[in-house]
């Protein structure tokens, strides 16, 4: 019997720039090699020094993977949004995939951020949309 898939969505604050391609680069390789090895999917975002992550898998990965992100000095005050189980990927198709958020979709995480809104629908709406990826209703 496999593991139960989770679902965790956080935000923290960059310790440097989020504008700086070469920073994010890194951050998404080393992110997509883990998260291959370890059965791990999401997805990342920048918007104004902060980082946006969804990521999903198997609740012992997801475990030790959070434990790893809590002591990077590549960002700071996370803030855990979310975590539950699921019973279906919404990012199965990338180990680490890089949402481009966009102004439309900078101008609703501002809202979101601005008045404390920032749930997890929210959060992986905005992703699917920034990944062009918005399944049909």
């Amino acid at each position: 019997m496999g593991s139960i898939l989770q679902r965790l969505i956080y935000t923290s604050a960059a310790t440097t720039p989020t504008g700086s391609l070469i920073n994010l680069a890194t951050i998404l390789a080393q992110a997509q090699r883990n998260n291959d090895r370890d059965g791990l999917t999401g997805v990342l975002a920048s918007h104004r020094n902060r980082y946006i992550q969804v990521l999903e898998g198997p609740a012992p990965a997801l475990d030790r993977l959070l434990r790893l992100l809590e002591s990077d000095p590549r960002h700071r005050d996370m803030i855990l949004l979310s975590r539950e189980p699921i019973t279906m990927r919404q990012f199965g198709r990338w180990a680490m995939a890089s949402a481009v958020i966009t102004p439309r979709q900078g101008a609703a995480l501002d809202r979101l951020v601005d008045h404390d809104d920032l749930t997890p629908e929210r959060v992986i709406r905005i992703m699917l949309d920034a990944l062009d990826a918005v399944p049909a209703d």
